[in-house]
């Protein structure tokens, strides 16, 4: 079944909307109250839940949207000259953008992570880049892709306790690295 296609005005108050709780969700989590959204989006309650059913399906798509985005950066690097370097900036880039999002630091510890096509996408781009570090012999042989997951969790917990503190992030890097 296709969607419908929205009129102007509602793809407007849609973008409104999702620009508005993606700021909210950064700094909240999924603990902003939808009312809030809706104030900061310039629209009513109602025009928040005719686009989204629940403040959870709203947080899934700011969620979605953003890991699609980390999806799409990971899969440009996959022909990156350098596979290590490319790699670990990504790792670090992540960590940064991601610490400071509170939604996407929520999405990435839970348990579910988000099983949407984009995060699985997200998952198998991240770990062709980790493949490609490992055959470069600039990551560790022993690391997979859901030991990477749980690394990228740490490290956010890391720098959502530690803002600034970046040589922690450093620190788990370096454990990647060969020998």
């Amino acid at each position: 079944m296709e969607k419908p296609v929205l009129r102007a005005d509602a793809r407007r108050n849609r973008a409104r909307v999702l620009a508005a709780a993606e700021e909210a969700f950064a700094t909240d989590g999924l603990a902003v109250p939808l009312d809030d959204i809706a104030r900061l989006a310039g629209v009513g309650a109602g025009t928040v839940y005719r686009h989204f059913p629940s403040k959870e399906a709203l947080f899934k798509a700011v969620v979605v949207e953003r890991l699609a985005q980390y999806a799409d950066e990971a899969r440009e690097l996959l022909d990156a000259p350098d596979p290590g370097t490319a790699f670990y900036d990504y790792f670090t880039r992540v960590i940064e953008q991601a610490s400071l999002n509170r939604a996407i630091c929520e999405a990435l510890g839970a348990a579910s992570a988000y099983k949407a096509d984009v995060s699985t996408e997200f998952r198998d781009n991240l770990a062709a880049l980790l493949e490609r570090a490992q055959a470069a012999g600039a990551v560790r042989a022993d690391i997979t892709g859901d030991d990477l997951r749980a690394l990228i969790v740490g490290a956010l917990a890391v720098e959502r306790y530690s803002p600034g503190s970046h040589h922690l992030v450093r620190v788990l890097l370096d454990g990647l690295r060969t020998v």
